[in-house]
């Protein structure tokens, strides 16, 4: 059964940088499409960036407005492992992170449904 486990979230200030990452215990390479989400105290999820994979080694990248510019997903098929490089971050990034993956070829984008497997998450904690 594939698992997906993140880690990286951590406390930061204003302006600061966090990596999250996010190995899939099967293969990313087997995955047609690859998130980010986010899920504040009181607010739904959202989606953060999605990856989705053109051919072997051309993939599309989206982000939600929120965070262009300053975030970037990439994933690395020898490790099995997707990442989010979060700059410049803001209080308002305060979340839980999510990964998401589908592996049939229909990214669900920012939508919370139609993803095959999801992590548990981890925190990201921006204080001002």
């Amino acid at each position: 059964q594939v698992q997906l486990v993140e880690s990286g979230g951590g406390s930061v200030e204003t302006g600061g940088s966090l990596r999250l990452s996010c190995v899939d215990s099967g293969y990313t390479g087997s995955n047609y499409c690859m998130g980010w989400f986010r899920q504040a105290p009181g607010k739904e999820r959202e989606g953060v960036a999605v990856i989705r994979r053109a051919s072997t080694n051309e993939f599309y990248t989206t982000y939600a407005d929120s965070v262009k510019g300053r975030f970037t997903i990439s994933q690395d098929n020898t490790k099995s492992t997707l990442y989010l490089q979060m700059n410049k971050l803001k209080p308002e990034d305060t979340a839980m992170y999510y990964c998401a993956a589908v592996r049939q070829r229909s990214c669900p984008f920012f939508s919370n449904d139609g993803w095959n497997y999801w992590g548990q998450g981890t925190q990201v904690t921006v204080s001002s």
